[in-house]
């Protein structure tokens, strides 16, 4: 192993942490669930800072990263509503949004042209509320009762954010796609 590859164990690692994060979760061990959560979102500010500061950036950690985030992220979300935290329907509109957009990205990647994902502002605001989200609520769970207002709001404003960041997606690759056909 070289020194390059620490940010993408780095991440490979956070896609493992997700399996304690679940056991946890279903044996409803918040405050633990709560610090193991913490400590793969530390890991994935730390990764992405390797990465970018020492150069050490590739093909293959531009996959891993999103998909640790998001393999995190959706086990949490399938898991917070398997426990009746979160509702079913939130989950599958965010994990229909992220199908949309995987879909959506190989189809273009194969049928336009090489693809270069980069997340867009809105797409980023909604991962971020996402995870807020998840915090909340174990949080809420495990240590400290937080307002049925505050999690309502962000239960409608992940719904918004996914709703939005998916439109962005199909709307941005359309035209693209649609653009690089007209070319000659």
């Amino acid at each position: 192993m070289k020194r390059e590859d620490i940010p993408n164990l780095i991440s490979v690692l956070r896609i493992f942490m997700s399996i304690p994060v679940v056991w946890m979760l279903l044996e409803q061990q918040f405050g633990v669930a709560l610090v193991l959560f913490a400590i793969a979102g530390i890991s994935d500010g730390l990764d992405g800072y390797l990465a970018k500061h020492y150069g050490w950036q590739s093909q293959l950690g531009g996959l891993l990263d999103p998909l640790a985030d998001k393999v995190l992220l959706i086990s949490s979300y399938l898991t917070l509503a398997v426990i009746d935290v979160i509702p079913v329907w939130l989950v599958l509109l965010v994990v229909l949004r992220d199908l949309v957009i995987v879909t959506g990205a190989l189809v273009y990647h194969f049928r336009v042209m090489e693809l270069t994902a980069k997340p867009s502002i809105i797409s980023k605001f909604n991962t971020f509320s996402q995870i807020i989200l998840v915090l909340a609520v174990v949080l809420d769970r495990g240590l400290v009762g937080l307002p049925e207002l505050l999690l309502e709001s962000l239960i409608w404003l992940v719904m918004a954010t996914t709703i939005a960041s998916g439109v962005n997606y199909v709307w941005v690759w359309s035209r693209l796609a649609m653009a690089h056909q007209k070319e000659p």
